[in-house]
């Protein structure tokens, strides 16, 4: 909950003050907070608590920076939908070897060694960013004063809300592979389908990464999500372990291309000077549907079976595409950008994020803001 919180604030931060100066004293922060917890633990509880509120609360919005860094580094518009694609395969990347990384470090550790390691990467990947060149020169555009920031725009308040299903729709995944293997032959099972899930996502992903992609982002984002509800659905049928994966596999081919064409909707929907704070709603508005999607999963369990808790994730992907259809209007295509010849910033001038009403950015032309 802490993390919620944090990240559209810091994330508003980094679009007012730049990201070095916001990210690295958060990142700094946030890891004192986490050494605390691992050295007291759970006793006395209420520093516990005040640990863990600490290191979520200032979790540096290092998703939203590098999303809104791409366009300032890369200087054509389909090297940043690739570097989307690849940042999203990248994602399912790291939740594939975070888990078995904290395994590994509890078993030859213990779980306070794992913290501090899992903590000590977490900060040295923030420091490699913000201090880098681009990171330091980056700098947002000018923005319009307005208590409700990036959450002004009606398309992106659109796309949280079926961003928020698609989260319910993983977490609930999660615990009805749990419950599947209950049934199938134990833990195996339930890390056999969530890996499958992530080889389906990193596969997608780089099919999706590799080639341009006809026709505006916002009606390639409905057809996408359509693909990822789809792909729910056999989920409910539970059949054998083997068909169960394959499943499992083809249920996250479109899990990846529709975040990194979120990601793109995300940049041309954010109101000017607000982009980091707009993909730092995305990544909170993700993770809350994932935790709510575990706790209505569980007792979906609970009362029906394997077949309804895969019955929840079924439901998220249809709520998330219903979402998108029932308020399109406000997702209308925006006006493709007019690629020039990009003329690199000297050492001393700031990167400008791609600004959709002044073009500072090298490599785009200005277009119509939402």
């Amino acid at each position: 909950m802490a993390n919620a919180v944090g990240q559209p604030l810091l994330g508003r931060a980094v679009d007012r003050f730049g990201q070095t100066w916001v990210m690295l004293p958060a990142a700094v922060t946030s890891a004192l907070g986490m050494v605390l917890f691992a050295v007291v633990g759970l006793d006395p509880l209420p520093v516990a608590y005040a640990a863990m509120l600490i290191a979520g609360l200032f979790t540096p919005p290092l998703e939203g920076g590098l999303r809104a860094l791409w366009p300032s580094v890369l200087r054509r518009e389909d090297q940043v939908h690739a570097a989307y694609a690849l940042d999203a395969v990248a994602q399912e990347v790291m939740f594939a070897v975070g888990p078995l990384l904290v395994t590994l470090s509890v078993a030859v550790w213990s779980e306070a060694a794992a913290l501090l390691v899992i903590n000590a990467i977490g900060v040295a990947g923030a420091l490699w960013v913000v201090v880098s060149r681009p990171s330091r020169q980056w700098r947002s555009a000018p923005r319009e004063a307005h208590w409700l920031g990036a959450l002004r725009s009606p398309g992106l308040l659109v796309l949280l809300g079926s961003f928020f299903f698609i989260g319910l729709a993983l977490g609930a995944i999660a615990v009805a592979a749990v419950a599947y293997a209950d049934e199938h032959g134990g833990g195996v099972v339930s890390s056999a389908l969530l890996s499958a899930l992530g080889v389906g996502a990193l596969v997608g992903g780089i099919v999706y990464g590799g080639r341009t992609w006809p026709g505006a982002p916002e009606r390639r984002l409905r057809l996408l999500v359509a693909a990822l509800a789809l792909g729910y659905l056999p989920l409910m049928l539970v059949p054998g372990v083997v068909m169960m994966t394959v499943l499992a596999g083809v249920a996250g081919v479109f899990l990846a291309p529709a975040l990194a064409c979120a990601f793109v909707v995300v940049d041309r929907h954010a109101p000017t000077g607000t982009v980091t704070e707009a993909f730092s709603w995305l990544v909170t508005t993700f993770v809350v549907g994932n935790a709510v999607g575990t706790a209505v999963a569980g007792p979906a369990v609970q009362l029906g079976g394997v077949a309804p808790g895969f019955a929840v994730p079924a439901a998220g992907g249809v709520a998330a595409l219903a979402v998108l259809l029932a308020a399109q209007r406000f997702l209308l295509d925006r006006p493709r950008p007019v690629v020039r010849p990009a003329v690199p910033p000297t050492p001393d001038e700031p990167c400008a994020e791609n600004d959709r009403n002044r073009a500072v950015e090298p490599g785009f032309r200005a277009r119509h803001q939402a």
